[in-house]
């Protein structure tokens, strides 16, 4: 997987012109949802689901649901994102859709919320798994897996700053040690069912909650390891044949991510029971441990890298829903220069890297995770109300894919669903969400929709810029 940006003169005083590049086909789609995707819920959102679920069958059907749902809404965004070809997502079809203030509201819980809180929570994880072999007999001191991800945070937003090309190449590496660990566990299951072994399917769904709010949260962990399959549609801009590429990627990667989730969840519960499951913080160490003996240092390792590598695909993704907000004039517009010498989203990068050194204040995982999915549920829930919109505002309008209207409704109401059905559950969680995305209305009104600003706030905006400039060595895109 390479992208980069573009530089190239375009006069002859010497001038240059420094924008992306289309430098993403099938392959690069499918390495970029796949890496996103594969990141660290995998190895911590099954305790989440199981403990919302409260039994064993119910959470194998919430993470074959979450996949289901994944692939439908992928169809869904197929369709978003070969009508509006542009890079940013939900941001640009928002945009498209509704107008300046929602898309911005998006933009605002995008980079405030579900951005950082997913760099957070991948950074977490690393420092967790890295630190776990070392107290295999104690808990891992939170403020040591604090430190730990922040320098992974800090680490490769420095890469991703520094070199595109060193990130792709990461990634590719990355990307082994994650399908290794996924089929590691996968094998080990089937060995441990081949052998008779393994008694946490007996009388499955025994402690299955009914609550409709409690099953919508136990849906969010399970969805928070499936994020990402809509994170190509950032970079619509930069695919080569996007009318091709884009859904074939999403149709590729879903299938295969569903089969090996679900397996692996099997896996996990051929060898720990439901007791053991809940009370570990690292299921895959947990489960290495009853299975690999010796050999068992080597999860950890392979988990580490797993996250490592999704954090760092992440950073250079989300970096590019910054990018576009800013260089529509929906952020300062500091974040849409692109460094010379590197010709990366530099300031982009950074502005996400020290929002996500934030969200690190606390080390609880899962409500980091109720925190984020809530929030980016409820902005996927508007795109989809926005193909709808369009489909019955403009039905002529070319669309290179177009799904049955059935699918984009199924979605709607599925989200519908698990948007406000943990209004009760999850209410300090819910209502934080909700209170922050309000606050981004003021700050729309302030620097978006007020433009006669008084020239005191027009020079200290021209010099905030002109810093940031100087500091980064950075140009706008041309």
């Amino acid at each position: 997987m390479e992208q980069e940006m573009d530089r190239r003169p375009s006069d002859s005083s010497g001038g240059s012109h420094v924008k992306l590049r289309k430098e993403l086909g099938l392959v690069e789609g499918v390495a970029v949802i796949l890496g996103i995707i594969i990141g660290s819920g995998i190895f911590i959102s099954p305790v989440g689901v199981l403990q919302e679920c409260g039994s064993v069958g119910m959470s194998l059907v919430v993470w074959t649901l979450c996949g289901v749902l994944s692939m439908i809404g992928a169809l869904c965004y197929a369709e978003l994102g070969t009508t509006i070809p542009k890079s940013g997502g939900d941001y640009a079809y928002i945009l498209e859709a509704f107008g300046p203030l929602p898309a911005f509201l998006f933009l605002w819980d995008a980079n405030l919320i579900f951005v950082p809180t997913t760099n957070a929570i991948m950074g977490l994880t690393f420092g967790n798994y890295v630190l776990q072999p070392f107290f295999p007999n104690c808990d891992v001191n939170s403020a040591s897996v604090r430190l730990l991800a922040a320098a992974a945070i800090c680490i490769l937003t420095f890469v991703n700053c520094y070199n595109v090309k060193v990130t792709a190449r990461l990634q590719n590496v990355f990307m082994v040690t994650k399908v290794s660990a996924l089929l590691l566990v996968i094998i080990v299951g089937l060995v441990v069912l081949c052998m008779g072994k393994g008694q946490s399917f007996d009388n499955a769904f025994v402690g299955m909650k009914t609550d409709p709010g409690q099953i919508a949260v136990s849906f969010y962990s399970g969805i928070f390891s499936y994020a990402g399959w809509n994170y190509l549609n950032f970079m619509t801009e930069e695919l080569r044949d996007p009318y091709r590429n884009l859904p074939r990627s999403i149709y590729l990667s879903l299938p295969l991510v569903t089969c090996i989730y679900v397996l692996a969840n099997v896996s996990y519960l051929m060898v720990l029971s439901p007791a053991e499951m809940l009370a570990s913080d690292a299921i895959a160490v947990t489960f290495a441990n009853k299975t690999l003996g010796v050999m068992a240092w080597i999860m950890p390792l392979f988990v580490a890298f797993s996250a490592f590598g999704g954090l760092s695909v992440h950073i250079m993704t989300s970096s590019r829903l910054c990018f576009v907000g800013a260089r529509n004039g929906h952020f300062p517009g500091s974040l849409a220069l692109i460094g010379q010498s590197y010709v990366t989203p530099m300031p982009a990068l950074v502005f996400l890297g020290l929002l996500s050194l934030v969200y690190l204040c606390t080390s609880d995982i899962f409500a980091l995770i109720n925190y984020a999915s809530f929030i980016e549920s409820s902005f996927i829930l508007c795109s989809i109300c926005g193909l709808l919109y369009l489909r019955w505002k403009d039905p002529h309008r070319e669309r290179p894919i177009k799904v049955n209207i059935l699918v984009p409704v199924v979605f709607l109401l599925i989200c519908g669903f698990l948007v406000f059905m943990p209004l009760y559950v999850k209410p300090v969680e819910v209502g934080m969400g909700i209170l922050i995305t309000f606050t981004g209305v003021p700050a729309y009104l302030v620097f978006v929709y007020w433009k006669k600003k008084p020239a005191w706030a027009l020079r200290a905006i021209a010099r905030f810029n002109v810093f940031t400039q100087k500091l980064f060595l950075a140009v706008k895109e041309e």
